[in-house]
């Protein structure tokens, strides 16, 4: 666009057309027009006035935050009027309520408070009438409202309806009771709201407070450092602000990937970091019973247990569970120990439990098993298609770029899911299949694709192999066909094929809901047909995104924390890569064999084939599939370490549990699900005695005979980078401005916002002809229900640390078991009845939630609570592939207990 002026203050200002005044005063450089309403990101309203100039020849002042510039303008920013008007909104705010200063919370941070003191605003000379009384809620555990302080900017309102869309508030009623209100005007708790606590960010003032920071420091006295969040896949770039050694708050960070963004564990789930409960010290089991012990001792036992065991049974009967929690450096030891030092491929983590399939599935049909595209570019893809992932409770940042895209953008969504989950509200078309049934609807839709010719068809020729056998074996799957597999009607698998199809850039994004099935493998292999059929592969805003469950479990693939793989996804198996490994580590006969996984090593156990277990923040005993099984496996070791930030339930079976430390006390890296590798920085000292995850690895390296001699996380990952072609670009200099996503093979390499353009990395897409196939255990006689398991919003993973959180409990303090209606009526139960669930396996007892997310037909069991672990139902059944389990399909049945 070409520039135009206008002259502001006396200066000649170029600006681009469709620039407010705002804009072009800032992009000149010129910041004496003050703001309170005005936000970047969000549409400008000019309802707080503040920021009102005088324009030559206009009668009035304007808003610049909402006047567009024009060429030839004349404006003035500090004109005399200009002063004088903002001075008397400035006076009218003050006394529109209690702007106590002294102890206000927002004290030094309140930008009417900064506004005030710059214009010199003395005691307000208005004043409310007398009988004024003013909302205050404090009754949760989180935000504290406090309407006294209110100024009506609106801003807490657009950033929840703008960006979140959670659409939990507006503003309500009228004149002299005009305020902010939740639907029905209910206290935050009762409300739809979700606690993501960015009505608080935006707040500028203290209206609008975090209750957990309230007291524990001004803002002058709270140190700052930047970091990454430790929760889901994201990646959310966080402010810690800390007093002494201790979180105050934290604050979402204007930034790649969730540009300022958070979720409610994001802001409210950082607990666990100083919680009492934390291990301290290392504890050795001595006569049943698990006892304090230096960390001397500890590792002394660790090391001669270690040897001791590779001498007595040989390596291969030992194994290594890494960790989708740590750091990708860590990560990296933990892989390298168990191959250079112990001499066993059997080194696997909890990937295996969630996303393995999509590593085998996407890397065999694209050449690479990763999410093809960038988060941001989601909001801006014509058709996003979600399968077996529910974004806004398992990655709520992701899914504000989703519901952006539907709402505010009118982008075509389509939903296919069981559940009626909460993004079906945007959807313009939902699909509801029954469990286990998503190849089948796939199927459906790309032969209603070929037969409407609406398929990519010189794309599929030029960089694509084996359609053929696709489109033969799609031929039998007519809508009506599906509809009997699925239950899904004809008339929908057609319309969403044809929205689909017609969408210049379409996205699928899926999660374990694809994955955790039998069939997983299978059903992401599908998925890649599909995008290859429409052309939806390696261009900007389409393809396959696996939304990644965890912080770093992208980067603990990537790192090679896997049974057949280097770091950088380097096959064991090839001997050129071994003697790349042996050169860089200083070994010799690197095995040669692909391990064991870690849905085989536990069942392996009593078998005889694993003896000993190394395990580093993971949790088995609560994640595995038949955990009641998997427990007992381990309780028949002859030597376990467990190494985590808490006495899990695994802990509690350990010879040896070792203190490690939390994101917030050490420096690394982690990858989020869109390859991007981001920066962790150390905020706080560790804990009592707790190390780092790889300072301990290094330790017991170190005296078991191979020196690992690191000075810091720095200098792990520049060795990272020397043996990983798609790391090799990257140094903590250059992540230091945000992050880089992988591949980046040189220094001066910008990273890759998406895969697979102009070609695949294997060459050409590999299509697979897939037939549907019905999970292991389907519903019967004696156990009717289908069940499956996920995760809750206020919930993570086995509840490690999200449990540790006051507010994260106040919402979620238990399991509850989803039922529709129609199930709740059939077998007479009501909300908040205990109720018995039985699987082959086992039962648990837990209270009921009749909901309409659900289906008739199917409960849901959230995996999060020990005291009622849903794994203690699920089946053991695995992908033949990758070994993932079928936690998302089992038979059950349900009792009023």
């Amino acid at each position: 666009m070409n520039n135009v002026t206008l002259k502001i203050d006396g200066k000649m200002v170029d600006y681009a057309p469709g620039q407010t005044i705002l804009e072009a005063a800032r992009s000149a450089g010129i910041y004496t027009i003050p703001t309170l309403c005005h936000m970047p990101l969000l549409k400008p309203t000019g309802s707080c006035r503040i920021c009102v100039v005088e324009v030559e020849g206009w009668r009035t002042l304007v808003t610049a935050c909402s006047t567009a510039a024009t060429p030839g303008m004349v404006i003035q920013t500090e004109s005399e009027r200009v002063v004088a008007a903002r001075k008397n909104i400035i006076e009218l705010m003050l006394a529109s309520g209690n702007h106590n200063c002294l102890i206000c919370e927002a004290n030094g941070e309140c930008e009417l408070q900064a506004l005030a003191y710059r214009y010199q605003v003395p005691t307000p000379t208005f004043a409310n009438p007398p009988d004024t009384t003013y909302y205050y809620e404090d009754n949760n555990s989180m935000i504290v409202r406090d309407f006294s302080k209110c100024i009506m900017c609106g801003r807490c309102v657009r950033i929840c309806n703008e960006r979140q869309v959670n659409e939990a508030i507006q503003i309500g009623y009228r004149g002299h009771h005009n305020k902010i209100v939740t639907r029905a005007d209910s206290p935050y708790i009762d409300s739809d709201c979700v606690f993501c606590g960015q009505c608080v960010q935006a707040c500028p003032v203290g209206a609008l407070i975090f209750k957990e920071a309230r007291y524990q420091g001004r803002p002058w006295e709270l140190r700052k450092v930047r970091t990454t969040c430790p929760y889901c896949g994201v990646g959310c770039q966080l402010e810690l602000n800390l007093k002494g050694n201790k979180i105050v708050k934290v604050m979402g960070v204007r930034a790649i990937p969730n540009e300022g963004r958070l979720c409610v564990k994001g802001r409210f789930g950082m607990g666990f970091v100083n919680h009492p409960d934390r291990l301290k010290t290392p504890l050795v089991k001595k006569n049943g019973e698990l006892v304090e012990a230096s960390w001397d001792e500890a590792l002394d036992l660790v090391t001669s247990k270690f040897k001791e065991m590779k001498e007595k049974y040989g390596p291969e009967k030992m194994g290594g569970f890494s960790s989708a929690r740590v750091t990708n450096e860590e990560n990296y030891l933990m892989q390298k120990f168990m191959r250079a030092v112990i001499g066993t491929n059997h080194v696997d983590h909890c990937a295996r439990l969630c996303h393995a399939s999509t590593v085998a599935g996407l890397a065999t049909t694209y050449g690479s098993g990763a999410m093809t595209n960038s988060i941001m570019e989601l909001e801006d893809a014509d058709c996003i298609l979600v399968i077996g992932s529910n974004p806004n409770e398992n990655h709520p940042v992701i899914g504000t770029y989703i519901k952006r895209a539907a709402k505010l953008k009118n982008k075509d969504l389509i939903v296919i899911d069981p559940r009626r989950q909460n993004l079906v509200r945007y959807a313009r078309l939902w699909l509801r299949q029954f469990p286990g049934t998503d190849i089948a609807v796939i199927n459906g839709m790309m032969h209603v694709i070929i037969a409407e010719n609406l398929h990519a068809v010189d794309y599929i020729a030029e960089r694509t192999e084996n359609f053929e056998a696709v489109k033969e074996t799609v031929s039998k799957y007519t809508p009506e066909y599906v509809e009997k597999i699925s239950g899904v009607p004809a008339a929908e698998i057609i319309a969403a094929a044809r929205l689909y199809a017609k969408a210049p850039a379409a996205s699928i994004v899926f999660c374990m809901g694809i994955t955790q099935h039998t069939v997983g493998t299978d059903n992401v292999k599908t998925m890649s047909n599909l995008a290859m059929l429409c052309g939806n592969v390696g261009i900007p805003h389409a393809g396959v995104n696996p939304l990644r469950g965890q912080n770093n479990v992208q980067g603990a693939c990537d790192m090679g924390a896997l049974p057949n793989v280097y770091s950088g996804y380097q096959a064991v198996t090839d001997p050129a890569n071994r003697a790349k490994m042996e050169a860089a580590w200083g070994v010799a006969g690197l095995p040669d064999y692909v391990g064991m996984t870690l849905t085989q090593m536990i069942p392996a156990i009593s078998e005889g084939g694993i003896k000993s277990l190394y395990i580093m923040g993971e949790n088995p005993a609560m994640s595995d599939p038949d955990c009641t099984h998997a427990i007992k496996e381990m309780q028949g070791l002859e030597f376990m370490v467990v190494q985590d930030i808490f006495l899990t339930e695994t802990a509690k079976l350990a010879d040896v549990v070792l203190p490690a430390c939390t994101f917030a006390e050490k420096d690394g890296t982690f990858t989020n699900t869109e390859r991007r590798v981001a920066r962790v920085r150390r905020a706080i000292p560790p804990i009592g005695q707790s190390k780092p995850d790889w300072q301990i690895i290094s330790e017991i390296s170190t005296r078991m005979g191979y020196p690992m001699n690191y000075k810091n996380a720095e200098e792990i990952f520049e060795e990272i980078r020397t043996v990983t072609p798609s790391y090799a670009g990257m140094t903590y200099e250059r992540l230091e401005s945000g992050g880089l996503q992988w591949p980046c093979p040189t220094i001066e390499h910008p990273g890759t916002q998406y895969l697979h353009k102009g070609q695949f990395t294997r060459g050409k897409g590999l299509f697979f002809a897939i037939e549907h196939q019905d999970p292991a255990e389907m519903p019967d006689a004696d156990y009717p229900l289908y069940l499956t398991t996920g995760r809750l919003l206020y919930q993570y993973h086995t509840g490690t640390m999200s449990r540790k959180a006051v507010g994260l409990n106040e919402k979620a303090p238990e399991c509850r078991v989803e039922l529709s209606p129609t199930d709740a009526e059939a077998y007479k139960i009501a909300s908040g009845d205990m109720v018995r669930v039985t699987s082959r396996r086992g039962a648990i007892t837990a209270k009921a939630e009749i909901s309409r997310k659900a289906v008739a037909g199917t409960i849901f069991i959230p995996f999060h609570f020990a005291e009622a672990a849903a794994n203690t139902l699920t089946i053991a059944a695995l992908d033949p592939v990758c070994k993932i389990p079928e936690f998302k399909v089992c038979a059950a049945r349900i009792e009023r207990a």
